[in-house]
């Protein structure tokens, strides 16, 4: 079975077919740049792009880097436009993508459901975290496999800071942080989110999940496990796609 999964970021808006027996991509992802400033009607035309990039009809799941409760309604929006709050995103992405049928739920839930079903964490019991390390930072939180949605753990307050501008690759990357320093500050924020929840694994997603060798050896003192995300960057996708297949909308 095969659903179309998207996946929203700060930085790009990127998608593909999902084989959902596989839990793996039935084919390339295509991905555009998310426009700045990243509104709703600006966002939701880079999701058409994508969509129609494959010539795709039918059942889409989407990402999106805030809190989405009721499956449609945003709630916060730190690296897209304010804009966003409030916005019925399941009705904005229908319409724009020629009234197909979509889902919407928060990116980091999406990766943390799909590594724990197909990755890192499939079969992990006990209290499992989950961090995408993007423009941001995004948490999703696992208790015996079970997810607790929307927990945003990235907006904690770390030394006066929130940890996502500090922690973030983005914050890597716009202080040109070496690898051996900015894992000296990830280190601070799993020490803090650690002593919160005093998970026994945590999963490093994001796009440096790929790079996991060049930071992962510099973290120090975590009693928890941490290991890399094994659907790496494309773990939103095949969660989204997850998403919409455990709906009604996929028939």
């Amino acid at each position: 079975m095969q659903i179309f999964g998207l996946d929203i970021g700060g930085s790009g808006i990127k998608g593909a077919p999902v084989d959902l027996d596989k839990g793996d991509l039935a084919q390339e992802r295509h991905k555009v740049l998310t426009p700045h400033p990243a509104t709703p009607d600006s966002v939701a035309d880079g999701a058409r792009q994508v969509v129609e990039h494959f010539g795709w009809t039918g059942p889409v799941g989407l990402t999106f880097p805030g809190v989405v409760t009721d499956g449609s309604t945003i709630r916060t929006a730190a690296n897209v436009d304010k804009s966003w709050i409030d916005t019925d995103a399941r009705a904005l992405f229908g319409e724009r993508l020629g009234g197909l049928p979509v889902t919407v739920v928060n990116d980091a839930d999406a990766a943390g459901v799909a590594e724990m079903h197909f990755g890192a964490g499939r079969g992990r019991k006990g209290t499992v975290v989950l961090l995408t390390f993007g423009t941001g930072i995004g948490s999703a939180l696992f208790i015996d496999g079970r997810l607790v949605p929307n927990t945003e753990l990235g907006h904690l307050e770390l030394n006066g800071h929130d940890a996502e501008k500090r922690a973030s690759s983005k914050a890597k990357e716009d202080e040109d942080l070496t690898w051996e320093h900015w894992a000296r500050r990830v280190q601070k924020y799993l020490a803090h989110v650690e002593m919160l929840f005093s998970p026994e694994l945590f999963i490093i997603g994001g796009g440096v999940s790929r790079k996991a060798h060049k930071f992962l050896p510099h973290i120090e003192g975590i009693r928890a496990e941490i290991v890399p995300a094994q659907l790496q960057n494309n773990a939103g996708i095949v969660g989204a796609a997850m998403h919409a297949a455990e709906t009604d909308i996929a028939g």
